[in-house]
């Protein structure tokens, strides 16, 4: 009698709450209360300074006032002492009165006029010194933000070794940095176990495939083996080197994927040239004219890879070119502080949508992953993994007639 399986038992739910995010305490010093407190109190410094200016400019305006007033008592008689207070020689005391208080009055003015003068003075100058305090304040809490963006443009340039190490409060750059070390540690291991993956799938994929050579080397050159063994033996010496190729252009793409370390000077010239003779025989073969015009363009870079570059794409341009008065041209040359490795051929009509296509591995002009004897479908996508490595990058153009227009753009 069959029996029914017990039900598995329902995992737990999860939490709401992330375990590993430690308990914070509620006053921590948050970058947002640190500004808080900077600019707060650097405003209410400048407002107590500009009160007691303000304050020390009135007292001198009424001390002065007072000291000096528009008129004096001269036997019962009122005599003004500036021009712009005056007085009447007789009158009653009523007229006397309202003179007197129009000279006040007038005084009065002229002094909250000087105060408002001194106080917009005054203003202007806090001003710029306190825009000059908060300037240099935002620049030294916010200098740890330099600090990462640096780091990172060093580890843009591979040096995953780097590391911020920020010390400080416990805030929300510190928890940026901590958190951007914790990512470049996991980056360093992946990137680390794939170096060495590679070397370890070199080494591996490598030796059974030269074995086979040599076995079906052996068995072909036998002049005692029947015809039908020696051609069937050629036929897997055939797929063994495509198998080969295949190989070495997945090792390659794997490698060229990061970025170079090591630069040199490496001229795109003498690359292109060894490039071009590299490929003659094949252009001879197929009736392929290859024409050059070489300038220097020294950029710093792998000499073998750049040379892969100019070998891919020379060899695209040779086999994927019309049968009869075919040509291929080549040009290197500095434009805009950038080396230039252009490489036009004749051939097929390429549609502009399909360029993008041409650039994806195992994938070729309306076709993917052929038994074509013109390559393995990696050329390309080799040569724009390179490219990038060197930060520089590959455009590709349908020519006008046929064909394409390659244009590797390089720094200097």
């Amino acid at each position: 009698m069959a029996t029914t399986p017990a039900p598995h038992p329902q995992a737990p739910p999860k939490p709401t709450w992330d375990p590993r995010d430690p308990v914070r305490p509620l006053l921590r010093p948050t970058i947002r209360i640190r500004l808080t407190l900077l600019y707060g109190g650097m405003f209410l410094i400048a407002g107590i300074l500009l009160l007691s200016i303000i304050y020390l400019f009135t007292a001198q305006a009424l001390g002065d006032s007072a000291a000096q007033l528009p008129f004096k008592i001269v036997k019962g008689e009122v005599q003004p002492t500036t021009s712009w207070c005056q007085l009447p020689n007789t009158g009653t005391g009523d007229q006397f009165n309202d003179a007197v208080s129009v000279c006040l009055r007038h005084q009065s003015d002229l002094a909250l006029d000087d105060l408002l003068r001194r106080s917009l003075f005054a203003l202007l100058g806090l001003s710029i010194i306190a825009f000059a305090f908060g300037y240099a304040m935002a620049g030294r809490v916010l200098s740890p933000l330099g600090r990462i963006t640096r780091t990172a443009r060093q580890v843009a340039g591979s040096d995953l070794a780097r590391r911020i190490e920020l010390d400080g409060p416990d805030d929300e750059l510190k928890e940026l940095a901590d958190t951007f070390d914790e990512m470049l540690e996991r980056l360093e291991r992946a990137f680390t176990a794939q170096q060495r993956f590679v070397a370890n799938a070199s080494h591996e994929l490598r030796t059974p495939l030269a074995i086979n050579r040599t076995l079906l080397e052996i068995h072909v050159s036998d002049p005692e083996a029947p015809v039908a063994l020696q051609q069937l033996g050629k036929t897997l010496l055939a797929t063994n080197e495509r198998s080969e190729q295949l190989v070495e252009g997945l090792l390659l793409l794997a490698r060229s994927d990061n970025q170079i370390i090591e630069r040199k000077p490496v001229d795109l010239a003498e690359v292109a040239s060894r490039a071009i003779d590299q490929t003659h025989a094949e252009a001879v073969a197929k009736g392929v004219e290859i024409r050059r015009e070489l300038g220097p363009a020294v950029v710093q870079g792998n000499g073998v890879l750049l040379e892969r570059i100019a070998l891919n794409l020379l060899q695209n341009a040779v086999r994927y070119n019309v049968p009869d008065d075919g040509w291929v041209e080549v040009t290197t040359d500095t434009e805009h502080g950038q080396a230039v490795l252009v490489i036009s051929n004749t051939g097929p009509v390429v549609p502009a949508y399909e360029i993008d296509n041409l650039f994806e591995p195992f994938r070729r002009l309306r076709q993917e992953r052929t038994g074509s004897d013109k390559g393995v479908g990696l050329g390309l996508s080799i040569a724009r993994s390179v490219a990038r490595a060197h930060g520089g990058r590959i455009i590709a153009e349908p020519r006008e007639g046929g064909g394409l227009v390659m244009r590797v753009t390089l720094p200097i």
